[in-house]
């Protein structure tokens, strides 16, 4: 395979390290077979886009079989593709294509729960309580006297109980979807059967693994089971009895010895939503080797959030040994472009929103408060350029790169997402950026495939559609290109170095090498110092940075 960094081969480092992944949502990517839904032929027909955009990697999200109850995170089977997204063949095609452009394939790997749909789980249910098949999962006898009652009185993070019976006075645990039951990694079944899982997909060339809820999988659930307000107020230190235990890196030391058993190694990432000082210990060589920081894609446009953001992030990325990585969006939240753009939310001190979620903001996605469509748009082209500046690697979600902003007004009944379903429509859901994308200004789906998508797309999309933009060299996706074809020249060790501006509302790093990013987080103009040296822009910078902007400075001795 060519590398697609050379970097890498001048360093020796992993080429993970300062990568630019690419999440695909395979169902709302490209649709090759006309059935609305995206799937992996349709992805193999745009790898030159992909090639173009200058990504190093693609992150697949699940391609499995699934009934699709929270949008394909509910796996049926974890060694196949589902039909109506292609074969095996498909994939293997899709790999061979983006390895010969240069370009590593990540994937999504569910381990938490299964879908309901898993062979093993049926198992589960014929078999009765205290079988051997019900021991793959979490299992427990209701309470009262005919055990019509569940186990605990936990909800799930969808809504409703946690808990769901099957008729026989057993309830299992889904801290998910219903259709989602939860897994029981004490059993020696579920630990040796994703180690071939994951043998299966590396033996087939995957390069990598992004794993999902990383810091959910071990559970210390001994009769009598504690209450939610025990679970509550048990500290998240790793002896929480659901999340973030510290015996979950027994099964990722596991996993490493996997991973390193190949050449070149395998890597992961962990997404493990868990406190900052415990998130290196996913990131450690001897454990998953990264884990995602959310913390700028929960950010306001601040400029001293930023900066704090950056250094703790750092700080936290020395203290594993690993990269950092940088998120603006991804398949579970509103775009970046449309956050921008939404009146900023009250916060509490520890910078949380002051609302449940911050739904008024977050999940309004611009129907109220509205959205200053073209202000988000400014604000997330200057923090697109801003992040991958950065040291450590970055990663995209798709149709960021055309500026896509949240389709908010979705019908009610075109609606996906189990959040909106369960909550009875009071949670909006995560449907608004998981909307199929627009590759032509015309047709029937602007170019996704042959017949109409899963997801409605709205008007405005045929003017930020892949074809519309390529032409136009002062659009998002130019800028994408742009920039990343810059990064692969600049990027380099994993420092930076502030540089007083001043202002507070000007932030200014300079990289090892010397090249600088300049970000006004405010409106007045900033003067440059240094005209001729501007590499790449996010608006016209006409001598100055106007505000809402990022440019990218030479270093000072030139390319």
């Amino acid at each position: 395979m060519t590398s697609s960094d050379p970097r890498a081969a001048e360093t020796g480092a992993p080429w993970w390290r300062q990568a630019v992944v690419y999440q695909i949502y395979p169902r709302s990517f490209a649709d090759a077979d006309g059935d609305g839904v995206g799937d992996l032929p349709g992805i193999l027909s745009r790898v030159d886009h992909l090639a173009e955009l200058g990504v190093d990697a693609v992150w697949l999200s699940p391609f499995y079989p699934s009934a699709l109850a929270d949008g394909g995170y509910d796996v049926a089977d974890y060694r196949d593709v589902d039909p109506r997204l292609g074969t095996l063949a498909d994939f293997d095609a899709l790999v061979a294509a983006l390895h010969d452009r240069g370009i590593r394939v990540v994937i999504d790997i569910v381990p938490n729960h299964t879908s309901d749909l898993h062979v093993w789980f049926q198992e589960a249910l014929a078999a009765g309580p205290g079988s051997a098949a019900r021991d793959r999962y979490v299992f427990r006898d209701g309470i009262g006297p005919d055990r019509s009652q569940p186990p605990a009185d936990w909800q799930s993070f969808f809504g409703g109980s946690a808990w769901q019976p099957v008729g026989d006075g057993q309830w299992y645990l889904h801290m998910f979807a219903a259709e989602q039951p939860d897994l029981n990694w004490g059993n020696a079944d579920v630990r040796a059967d994703f180690v071939t899982t994951l043998r299966f997909w590396a033996d087939r060339g995957v390069d990598g693994f992004r794993v999902d809820v990383a810091q959910m999988l071990t559970k210390d659930l001994a009769d009598p089971l504690p209450s939610a307000a025990e679970l509550a107020a048990h500290p998240v230190d790793g002896s929480h009895p659901m999340i973030d235990r510290d015996d979950v890196h027994e099964v990722y030391a596991r996993w490493r010895e996997v991973f390193d058993s190949y050449d070149p190694p395998r890597m992961a990432v962990a997404e493990a939503w868990v406190a900052p000082a415990r998130v290196p210990l996913y990131a450690r060589q001897e454990s998953l080797g990264q884990a995602f920081n959310f913390d700028l894609l929960l950010a306001d446009f601040d400029p001293a959030r930023f900066h704090r953001i950056v250094d703790d992030n750092l700080a936290l990325a020395a203290r594993s040994g690993s990269s950092s990585t940088w998120v603006l969006s991804n398949h579970d939240v509103v775009r970046h472009a449309t956050r921008y753009g939404l009146p900023e939310p009250a916060r509490l001190p520890d910078g949380a929103p002051a609302e449940k979620h911050g739904a008024a903001w977050l999940l309004s996605g611009g129907v109220d408060p509205v959205l200053d469509r073209a202000r988000g748009l400014r604000r997330a082209r200057a923090a697109t350029l801003f992040m991958l500046a950065l040291p450590g690697s970055a990663y995209l979600y798709q149709g960021e790169e055309l500026g896509l902003h949240e389709v908010a007004d979705l019908p009610p009944e075109s609606r996906q997402d189990p959040a909106f379903l369960r909550s009875g429509g009071t949670e909006v859901g995560r449907d608004g950026c998981r909307v199929p994308l627009p590759w032509t200004p015309d047709g029937v789906s602007l170019g996704f495939g042959p017949a109409a998508p899963h997801l409605p797309q709205p008007d405005w999309f045929a003017r930020h559609s892949m074809a519309v933009e390529a032409e136009d060299p002062a659009s998002t996706l130019s800028l994408y290109r742009r920039a990343l074809a810059l990064r692969r020249e600049l990027q380099t060790a994993e420092r930076l170095e502030w540089v007083d501006t001043g202002r507070e509302d000007v932030l200014r790093f300079r990289r090892p090498n010397g090249w600088e990013a300049v970000t006004n987080f405010g409106v007045e103009p900033f003067p440059l110092d240094r005209v001729d040296a501007v590499l790449a822009s996010s608006s016209a910078p006409l001598g100055v940075v106007p505000g809402e902007t990022t440019v990218w400075l030479a270093p000072a001795s030139g390319l």
